[in-house]
């Protein structure tokens, strides 16, 4: 056997894959990866069906089909002032995730540093330690999981070359406020910071709450990426559809990495959201749609013994379950899954260090009998 010195000696198998794997092994309701389990938009198929038949089966443009991207522009200038131009500033993406990566490796240089927050989606630290850049992490706590700003002026050196926000964030369904805008572009205003802003459930806010994009701040936007995705929005994850949005200079250095990546993106479904954004209720109606889950779920959680966190977009809820156990979050999450029959994710996964809070996360973009079923269940525990 040939040696192989690993570039991520410390990664194994995403928690996703192996809750979603031991949920399907012992039977267990998913409420662990963040997947729907009812189908997206019959229309929507019917598009993809058209786009195929009138022969868009062929590689895409490398920066992706052009009328996607006036959609994308269009959307973007009419929800936060943001003028964008879609032959030079929009990139579709296999997906967020290959946003978030492509990126990072854009810029990224051995020793530069990146600040993080965590818990944080799991494909920021990987992507930066390949490019041979410094993790950075602050640590939230719950139940707020607020950022201190006052820590990442701490963090702040000549070697900080990007912070990577998340907002609606995965895990913790916390959103950036007013007063983050305000204490960010203090932080940043004459440094050499980029920003990486992950804004993948931009439309899943709740309690008539603001996304503040990083697009609605011209002093921000000029020094953002900002990532997004139609596959959680549009309940089509498998689609792996995303794009990125950035200033000229930076979407330039963003496509020299995308083009040896992927190339190019699923043609059909290009043509087939484009045409599906004409109507702005696919996105606009999203808040209520989800909100409505969020409501359900949580009046069903509230009769549980577990502790619900604050929700203020996203598809997840956060519960912590100090009261009921002092089991590792890792080993409770598995005991739950076998022995109650319901899949969570264990938000110390999203930490560098492993911090154990006691919190697992569900995620309720499920059907409604789906969810009532996840209740019944975790009534027992």
């Amino acid at each position: 056997m040939i040696p192989v010195v690993s570039k991520l000696p410390q990664t194994g198998t995403t928690i996703f894959t192996i809750m979603s794997a031991l949920a399907n092994e012992v039977g267990a309701i998913n409420l662990s990866q963040g997947f729907p389990d009812y189908d997206c938009s019959p229309e929507l198929i019917e598009l993809v069906n058209k786009a195929m038949k009138d022969g868009h089966n062929q590689y895409a443009p490398m920066a992706g089909v052009m009328s996607l991207r006036e959609k994308i522009a269009e959307k973007t200038e009419k929800l936060y002032g943001a003028v964008y131009n879609p032959d030079t500033e929009i990139t579709i993406t296999a997906g967020g995730t290959q946003a978030i990566f492509t990126a990072i490796s854009a810029v990224i240089h051995p020793n530069d540093e990146v600040i993080i927050f965590e818990p944080a989606f799991d494909c920021y630290a990987p992507a930066i330690k390949l490019m041979g850049g410094v993790v950075k992490s602050l640590a939230l706590e719950p139940p707020n999981y607020r950022i201190a700003w006052d820590m990442v002026k701490r963090l702040i050196n000549h070697k900080t070359k990007m912070i990577i926000l998340n907002s609606p964030q995965n895990p913790t369904s916390t959103i950036l406020h007013r007063q983050d805008i305000e204490e960010l572009s203090a932080i940043v205003k004459n440094q050499d910071i980029l920003i990486l802003s992950d804004e993948v459930y931009e439309h899943l806010i709740y309690d008539g709450e603001t996304h503040h994009s990083m697009a609605r701040y011209p002093e921000l936007q000029q020094r953002s990426f900002i990532v997004a995705s139609f596959g959680k929005p549009f309940h089509a994850t498998g689609w792996k559809v995303g794009y990125c949005m950035a200033p000229e200079h930076l979407m330039t250095e963003f496509r020299k990495i995308h083009q040896f990546l992927v190339f190019a993106v699923n043609t059909p479904i290009q043509y087939a959201i484009a045409e599906y954004l004409k109507n702005e209720d696919t996105y606009l109606g999203l808040r209520d749609f989800f909100q409505q889950k969020r409501d359900y779920f949580r009046k069903g959680l509230e009769q549980t013994r577990f502790e619900l966190l604050p929700c203020y977009g996203s598809y997840f809820q956060s519960v912590r379950y100090s009261n009921i156990t002092d089991e590792k979050d890792a080993d409770f999450a598995i005991r739950m899954a076998k022995e109650n029959g319901v899949a969570s994710i264990p938000v110390s996964a999203f930490y560098t260090k492993g911090i154990d809070h006691h919190v697992l996360r569900f995620c309720f973009a499920k059907r409604q009998e789906t969810l009532d079923k996840a209740v019944d269940r975790l009534l027992k525990v």
